[in-house]
């Protein structure tokens, strides 16, 4: 069974989590939480995406995000996929960093913030 499409398009607000593989960390130290920063940085320059919120749990975080050209799918692509093979270069691992995709929520209502 094939996973159902996203839906993205313009201007588009999402709760969007991702969460460390078998419930791991994924920032071992502050040096990660910084590199995962610097992702989300390119991430967003590249993608055009606005953060408005933020949060770095130990295995997992979460992100109040804004689409300005409707392309959540490549921005998180990039940032996960950066801080992925970023993290595993500096702790010398290999494999998933994370649980399967992200997780977005599509935030349509106020009352949802």
């Amino acid at each position: 069974m094939t996973r159902p499409l996203r839906l993205e398009y313009p201007g588009a607000l999402y709760h969007v989590t991702a969460r460390g593989n078998r419930r791991h960390p994924i920032y071992l130290d502050d040096a990660d939480r910084r590199a995962w920063f610097g992702a989300l940085r390119d991430a967003c320059a590249r993608s055009n995406c606005v953060v408005h919120a933020y949060c770095q749990m130990n295995n997992h975080f979460h992100l109040l995000i804004e689409t300005i050209d409707g392309n959540l799918s490549a921005a998180m692509r990039q940032l996960n996929g950066n801080f992925s093979r970023g993290f595993n270069r500096r702790h010398d691992t290999v494999g998933h960093l994370f649980q399967g995709r992200y997780h977005a929520v599509l935030v349509q209502k106020e009352a949802y913030l």
